[in-house]
């Protein structure tokens, strides 16, 4: 198969946002030469940002798709879609999930995680992880359309996508009540004090119960059961307390950490073929928690480093910031604002991050 002038072959290996980003900058500036490659199962991707937004009612799930075949059309990439399913290092071979594999002389892996909690039984019976974003959507779609009459919400996980989730649910099913179930002594451990009380006091406002020191241990449809004894009845249960990479990733060699593939300031992995980034990736000189925000930022190093692995040159070095503002949107088309501990609120951050996020759907989808 012709691989270009310069022989080489660049396969990106899933619709991740860092690399929905990458697509739109070859397609401004190509490598020269090089072949393209696109490995996904779907032709398109969601953007996480605006998953509050939809669950609470505000945008239609159409709002939230990236056109994954568009972005790859324009930067002359071939799609292929199909799931990753492993690598053969020695033989540059990609595994994939129909039987067959791909060539490859550069790989870079976006295909973020999910939030699985394989070790507590019943989950994937009773549990619907928020990630992948597509599954969820749908099935709260179908839950909502026709929802028993005294709905029961359960959140599993009060960080900040839990309670976010939370309220956008109770926004949407205002008769629903709906709880959060931290397994830490508090919820919202990873933002300000100032940030924490306003959310609290939205979740008082709106109805949404808190309940900390919640270890799941079991679910059951319909059920739950927690460490210390507790049980609570929920209908549809949202699983955020987890980051689960893909298993497969165990199996290459790659140098991993919990899991996760651990980069370089380039974005490079233990072997210089592959790079990652995105939620998989594991930053190994600058630890950061999983956030889309850094999958935007690490975008434009990764395509400038793919373009020196394949036409030589120096790699640049992507350092993350270390903080960065968390717009949590509270359901109601408000949102409160965190960084470096100073909070702010009010409707009209809700109408910034509605900005912010229509941009960067029409930046990505070419609009």
């Amino acid at each position: 198969m012709d691989r270009g002038k310069t022989g080489k072959r660049i396969v990106l290996v899933g619709g991740g946002h860092a690399h929905a980003l990458v697509l739109r900058a070859l397609a401004q500036e190509p490598i020269a030469g090089a072949e393209l490659v696109l490995l996904n199962p779907t032709p398109q991707a969601a953007y996480s940002g605006m998953l509050p937004g939809h669950i609470a009612g505000h945008y239609p799930f159409e709002a939230l798709r990236i056109d994954l075949a568009g972005l790859a059309a324009r930067a002359g990439a071939r799609l292929v879609l199909a799931r990753a399913t492993g690598i053969d290092r020695a033989a540059r071979l990609l595994r994939l999930g129909d039987g067959t594999t791909l060539p490859y002389d550069i790989a870079s892996i976006d295909i973020g995680i999910t939030s699985e909690m394989p070790q507590v039984p019943g989950f994937s019976q009773a549990v619907t992880p928020a990630k992948p974003l597509e599954d969820f959507a749908a099935r709260w779609a179908a839950f909502v359309t026709a929802p028993p009459p005294t709905p029961r919400v359960a959140v599993i996980g009060g960080g900040v996508a839990g309670v976010e989730l939370a309220l956008a649910c109770k926004h949407r099913l205002p008769q629903a009540e709906v709880t959060v179930y931290e397994a830490a002594p508090q919820v919202l451990g990873a933002v300000g004090r100032g940030a924490r009380a306003r959310l609290l006091r939205h979740c008082g406002r709106l109805g949404v119960n808190l309940e900390t020191g919640a270890r799941l241990v079991s679910a059951a449809p319909g059920r739950l059961r927690f460490a210390d004894g507790r049980e609570a009845e929920a209908q549809f249960v949202i699983g955020t307390g987890a980051t689960k990479p893909a298993d497969w990733l165990t199996e290459t060699g790659l140098e991993l950490h919990e899991g996760f593939i651990t980069v370089g300031p380039s974005l490079q992995s233990s072997d210089p073929a592959i790079f990652a980034a995105g939620d998989i990736a594991h930053l190994s000189h600058a630890p950061r928690p999983k956030a889309g925000v850094f999958a935007v930022r690490e975008a434009p190093v990764l395509a400038a480093n793919l373009r020196a692995a394949v036409l030589g040159g120096a790699m640049q070095g992507y350092q993350p910031q270390r903080d960065y503002l968390k717009l949590i949107s509270t359901g109601d088309k408000r949102a409160v604002a965190d960084k470096w501990g100073l909070p702010l609120d009010g409707a009209w951050l809700w109408r910034l991050k509605d900005r912010i996020d229509r941009r960067f759907m029409a930046g990505v989808n070419g609009q």
